[in-house]
């Protein structure tokens, strides 16, 4: 299972004022309970910590996602990004040196993170340090074939531990359940015909795995149905991975219809006691980098805060929430996260109204929801699907995206922006222009998007702004 490979991974409704009123609910509740921890309204600088429901364990509301680590060779992108990628194991060692210092100790990967090398990196890094000191999550990730057997499956979990070097794993998940055009068939591909997912509660028994659980995406009927077991006894899930921000909270379903408000999955977890790891409070990223109106809006509500400060404090809000996820490839992002959650302030009510609205406006933005996680990658065609999406979000949020019907001079500055940044961002051979309709990326994008739709539509507009120059 160590040469497992990017392209064999890759092949791989609430209601909006229950929604808001669970919310806040959560908000209210938000503490532990532990004398020798920083509870949530701890001290200044001390790291806030969850008590797991199924350990009695303090995990830090702030879990590091081991999926964009650094690399070492020049030039831009992540070791999750590049394919002639290195691992900067010298900086991600101190990465890790200082989230444990300042209270870090929950780490996810997955033997498919970083074209297979983030579980080595992790254990590396983390084998430095005491056991005690951090709980480690990593994932079944068997998407191929190959890896769909018993035996192979089985020996993906002996490599996790192999590489980890850790004899049992705090936290094993079901990778991204839910995804995929037939995902029934795919579940059951992949952990019930196979008999694996009963090998894993076997696991669990002998403590080789401490918590199982799953991450989830796509289909919700296969999340229902994982429910349901667990009301029945069939099985126990001890945590779920589910995506939830600002956003998603009320939005994720209109955005794509493939997905579900984040406030349906949680609601559904919080009713029956299973707490939620969080993944994506970001939403890839856009939550950081957002329309210059709504930071405006954001500073001028909270001058002393980041943008990003207010998607985790969101996130990490609901008391039915372990963690909150984020893959801190930079120093200076791993010191900002490390400090909103240190302590965690809950949202106010009258914030999470303040979020509310922020939401709608971004909402009506109608950006392609693209998280920017590269699924789609390597395109057989040199598209760089992600860039190309990233700058028609950016040149939305931003007011450069030409309005058709407006002749002033806005609107040829706007053309020009558009035209002048799109060479820039994306080189011309990785265009959406060269893009043949092949439909290869689209099984692989988690957010359900219609690639080939979106790269003509984007293409017909810079034809139609170069016409018009």
């Amino acid at each position: 299972m160590k040469d497992l490979t990017r392209r064999t991974f890759l092949k791989t409704l609430g209601g909006g004022v229950i929604a808001s009123s669970a919310l806040l609910s959560a908000c209210r509740k938000a503490t532990t309970d532990n004398a020798s921890l920083p509870e949530d309204q701890g001290e200044e600088g001390t790291m806030t910590y969850r008590t797991s429901r199924t350990t009695g364990e303090k995990i830090s509301l702030l879990g590091y996602g081991m999926m964009r680590l650094p690399v070492v060779e020049e030039g831009e992108g992540t070791a999750r990004e590049r394919h002639d990628a290195t691992i900067d194991q010298e900086t991600v060692n101190r990465l890790v040196d200082y989230a444990i210092e300042h209270g870090v100790n929950y780490f996810d990967t997955s033997p498919a993170y970083c074209q297979g090398l983030s579980e080595r990196s992790t254990g590396i890094a983390l084998s430095r340090h005491p056991r005690s000191s951090y709980y480690v999550a990593t994932k079944m990730s068997n998407f191929s074939e190959a890896t769909q057997t018993r035996s192979a499956s089985q020996e993906m979990l002996r490599n996790s531990l192999r590489e980890l070097k850790v004899d049992y794993i705090d936290y094993l998940l079901l990778h991204s359940v839910g995804g995929g055009d037939d995902s029934h068939a795919l579940f059951n591909a992949r952990f019930m015909d196979n008999g694996i997912l009963d090998w894993l509660v076997e696991q669990r028994t002998a403590g080789v795995i401490r918590n199982l659980g799953f991450s989830f995406h796509g289909d919700i009927a296969i999340f229902d149905m994982l429910m349901q077991w667990h009301d029945e006894g069939k099985y126990h899930w001890d945590f779920v991975q589910i995506e939830l921000n600002y956003i998603d909270w009320s939005y994720a379903h209109q955005i794509n219809p493939r997905n579900t408000d984040a406030s349906y999955l949680y609601g559904e977890l919080e009713k029956r006691g299973i707490q939620a790891v969080i993944m994506e409070p970001l939403l890839g990223g856009r939550l950081s980098n957002m329309p210059d109106a709504i930071v405006e809006k954001m500073k001028t509500r909270r001058p002393e805060s980041t943008v990003a400060s207010w998607a985790f404090r969101f996130a990490g809000s609901p008391e039915g929430v372990l963690t909150v996820l984020s893959g801190m490839t930079y120093f200076e992002h791993l010191e900002e996260n490390v400090a909103t959650y240190s302590p965690l302030q809950p949202l106010s009510e009258e914030e999470r109204q303040f979020l509310e609205g922020v939401a709608h406006d971004y909402f009506n933005l109608n950006a392609i929801p693209c998280n920017e996680c590269n699924y789609c990658l390597p395109c057989p065609y040199g598209i760089n699907i992600p860039a190309v999406f990233t700058h028609y979000n950016r040149c939305l949020q931003e007011g450069n995206l030409p309005n058709r019907s407006d002749v002033s001079r806005e609107y040829k500055r706007a053309r020009r922006a558009f035209l002048i940044g799109y060479d820039r961002s994306v080189p011309r051979l990785r265009q959406a222009a060269h893009c043949i309709g092949c439909r290869q990326c689209v099984e692989h994008c988690p957010q359900g998007i219609n690639i080939p739709r979106e790269m003509q539509r984007i293409d017909a507009l810079v034809e139609e702004l170069k016409q018009s120059l």
